[in-house]
């Protein structure tokens, strides 16, 4: 049913998102540039919730919109080491900057300050301090918050006083200090900090985030904190803006090859906006954790689960252009697979 409902959404929105699509960047391998090919990050992990290494083309099967597609290549990409152009691609995409050693992570903060809110914010802002202690050499970590509109609080680093700092600020709505590295990679570097002024729901800025990593290559991941998207329609749901805000972030999101991992911060055992995040984090090939109770064990699994992940490339199959749904399975071996469901062309 949700891959029903997505597909519906993302069909509704294709005409747009099409016109929307950033022009093509000399820099970044990009499969819904370049329609031949489909790139997809899955994160495959066991029941304790650890990445399963070593697997082949052999083991999973792929299906595009009901109906198998053979696998071109599949890559295991360990936590500390850079991903590889696929050995197929053409000599154009292996010409380009090879992606960045190790992983790259976003955290994203939709600050309230609503009692059920902040508290979980707060909760989970000392939880994002301790994550950072397991961070690898090789790691950059880049910090956004998003309250009455986007905030950029630090620029992709590894600077753990830096991000310390940045994670204070996002629970807080005092406008960001200006001064930004010219790090490489870089968010700031293609960040539109005026739209991000006028950004007027968290949808929009996950689309200016997602539009602003696309040139850096390779896949990402993002730790949103936050309590629910669709939020300005209320009772009667996402609104027309709110609706096309989505679209476009998650055209924007498979472009720069992004899986989004919520963390709910809301203090309560369900509420309402939950649906909205697990939907994100379904479609982009995350996963849900509730923080209200056991908030460590939540961000521990998701610390597990970016232990590594497989990038699979397989060529688009012919027919109409739009949005389609893909479904990735393991018929042979126990597994849960968290990856993209869709891709636009």
């Amino acid at each position: 049913m949700r891959r029903t409902v997505a597909a519906l959404l993302l069909a509704a929105a294709a005409p747009a998102l099409r016109a929307q699509a950033p022009p093509g960047r000399p820099d970044s391998y990009r499969e819904e540039a370049r329609v031949e090919r489909v790139v997809v990050d899955a994160h495959v992990t066991d029941r304790r919730g650890e990445p399963i290494a070593g697997l082949t083309a052999r083991d999973f099967v792929v299906k595009v919109d009901g109906k198998p597609v053979p696998l071109e290549s599949v890559e295991w990409v360990p936590a500390d080491k850079p991903e590889m152009a696929p050995s197929s691609a053409s000599d154009e995409a292996q010409a380009l900057p090879p992606a960045p050693p190790g992983r790259l992570i976003v955290f994203f903060f939709q600050t309230d300050y609503e009692p059920s809110r902040i508290v979980g914010l707060m909760r989970m802002s000392l939880q994002a301090r301790r994550f950072l202690d397991s961070l690898l050499p090789t790691d950059r970590v880049a910090v956004v918050s998003y309250d009455s509109h986007l905030k950029l609080r630090q620029d992709f680093t590894s600077d753990r006083r830096k991000l310390e700092d940045a994670l204070y600020a996002s629970i807080r709505t005092a406008e960001p200090v200006p001064s930004y590295d010219a790090s490489v990679p870089s968010l700031a570097r293609n960040f539109d900090f005026a739209a991000a002024k006028k950004a007027a729901t968290p949808e929009r800025g996950l689309f200016l985030v997602a539009r602003a990593l696309a040139p850096i290559p390779g896949g990402k991941s993002m730790l949103y904190f936050g309590w629910g998207l669709g939020t300005v329609g209320g009772m009667s749901g996402p609104n027309l803006a709110e609706r096309r805000d989505f679209g476009r972030a998650l055209h924007s999101l498979a472009d720069a090859r992004v899986n989004i991992f919520t963390l709910d911060v809301t203090d309560a055992d369900y509420h309402t906006l939950e649906t909205s995040l697990r939907n994100v984090s379904d479609l982009t090939g995350g996963t849900y954790q509730k923080t209200n109770i056991f908030p460590g064990a939540a961000l521990d699994r998701v610390r597990r689960a970016l232990g590594g992940r497989y990038v699979l490339v397989f060529v688009k199959p012919p027919g109409k252009r739009g949005s389609h749904g893909i479904e990735i399975s393991l018929p042979h071996r126990k597994g849960e697979i968290t990856a993209r469901r869709y891709y636009d062309d």
